[in-house]
């Protein structure tokens, strides 16, 4: 699996046969998430961080824009339903 990018990982760092391919499988894993599950872990995360709601909504939003595949834009209360069902 993904051989050539394991290898070119072992050619440009320090990284270890094991190592890369363990890199390369939680990368992918990461982008795997599903928009829901994306909105739903920052949620978590921020709010363990001390943010308020609003505070919390505005910057998944923003942060929905950098994903490797951006999802369409979603509303406030889009991303309230996906937290709270």
């Amino acid at each position: 699996m993904h051989d050539e990018l394991v290898d070119h990982l072992t050619r440009s760092t320090p990284l270890s046969r094991g190592e890369a391919l363990r890199v390369i499988q939680d990368v992918l894993a990461y982008f795997d998430e599903t928009t829901e599950e994306f909105v739903r872990r920052r949620h978590r995360e921020l709010q363990a961080q001390g943010l308020v709601n609003a505070e919390i909504f505005e910057r998944i939003g923003t942060d929905l824009k950098y994903r490797t595949v951006a999802p369409p834009e979603l509303s406030l209360r889009q991303l309230r339903r996906i937290v709270y069902g």
